[in-house]
């Protein structure tokens, strides 16, 4: 099983909401001063968003030995969801509960099935274990941002499987 896999992410879920869940509903509706940017609620969303996309990945990819599916357009899905208008802790909670579904799904995807093949967009193949671990990695930059640490993890291939 895909143990290695599940567990970190089960660990920066479970780090990581503490966190998410300490920060002010008042400053997270907040644009970034003189920027076009992402508020941290939209952020959030981006993150649900890209959960939802992966899960379909993972399990497809698990399932059928093989997955072929669309890119994702990350500016349409963040303004038709209308995050900033939502509760910060319904983003947090929700966020939370997708991941440790994620976690769950992750965990019982057999070891040979991560060498499955994926495509996604007009993106190069990769394999299953590429795109779970691009997904964790992915997560983590995004949450560094929010968090608004003083370093946030580099993401090479940010825009390519979000």
């Amino acid at each position: 099983m895909a143990k290695h896999l599940a567990d970190a992410l089960l660990e920066a879920v479970g780090n990581e909401f503490p966190r998410l869940a300490a920060l002010a509903e008042s400053e997270t509706s907040a644009k970034p001063t003189g920027k076009d940017g992402w508020t941290q609620k939209e952020e959030l969303g981006h993150l649900i968003d890209s959960a939802a996309n992966n899960h379909l990945r993972f399990v497809r990819a698990a399932l059928d030995g093989a997955m072929s599916g669309p890119g994702y357009a990350q500016d349409g899905w963040v303004a038709l969801h209308g995050y900033n208008e939502l509760p910060w802790m319904t983003l947090v909670d929700f966020w939370q509960r997708y991941n440790l579904l994620l976690v769950q799904v992750t965990n019982r995807i057999p070891e040979e099935r991560l060498d499955a093949e994926c495509r996604i967009g007009v993106s190069a193949p990769v394999t299953l274990g590429y795109v779970i671990e691009d997904y964790i990695l992915h997560m983590q930059h995004h949450l560094d941002h929010i968090l608004r640490r003083a370093t946030v993890r580099a993401y090479p291939s940010a825009g390519t499987l979000v």
